[in-house]
């Protein structure tokens, strides 16, 4: 795989429950991010076009990949993950590390992540409290619903940086 090629963004409903809204918010987002690395080769995912920031688009897809990992599988569901991307020296390696894994690799790595995630949000109620404390966050466990809204929150976050990246790597904006 020489570049990233997204799939297509899903049409937001525009009525709904709330699960439907809320996956329908999430995957949007996660389409987004693929969307922003489209047809770019491994020298523009990886450069890093703000001198002052360490983010690149590659580090990105890694670093969500391992969000998504961390809410879902760990703090939803209680399991014992196989991280995608575990450096105990470097806790930043999803951004830092980029040589460790091709392309390929982490691409197909973020569809895993994802997958297992709207798996796992399929087999829950959204009041289900997770399994596990997020120690970080005050040490409450939180319920699916608020896992979701922060994913959301996460993406939109990440796909704002990613616009910064992706406009000044090639000069493409919007979409």
């Amino acid at each position: 795989m020489d570049f990233i090629s997204a799939p297509s963004r899903p049409v937001l409903p525009r009525h709904g429950d709330e699960r439907t809204q809320l996956t329908a918010w999430l995957d949007y987002y996660r389409a987004t991010l693929l969307m922003k690395c489209d047809g770019l080769r491994l020298e523009q995912l990886t450069a890093r076009p703000v001198a002052t920031s360490a983010l690149t688009l590659l580090g990105l897809l890694r670093h969500m990949a391992a969000v998504e990992q961390y809410w879902f599988e760990d703090i939803l569901e209680g399991r014992d993950v196989q991280w995608y991307i575990d450096n105990e020296e470097d806790p930043d390696a999803d951004f830092n590390d980029l040589s460790a894994l091709s392309l390929m690799e982490v691409a197909d790595m973020f569809d895993r992540a994802c997958v297992t995630s709207r798996d796992i949000v399929a087999q829950r109620s959204l009041d289900d409290s997770a399994t596990r404390d997020n120690a970080a966050w005050g040490g409450e466990k939180v319920d699916t619903r608020w896992v979701m809204i922060h994913m959301i929150e996460e993406y939109a976050r990440h796909v704002g940086h990613a616009d910064f990246l992706r406009e000044l790597i090639d000069g493409a904006t919007g979409y």
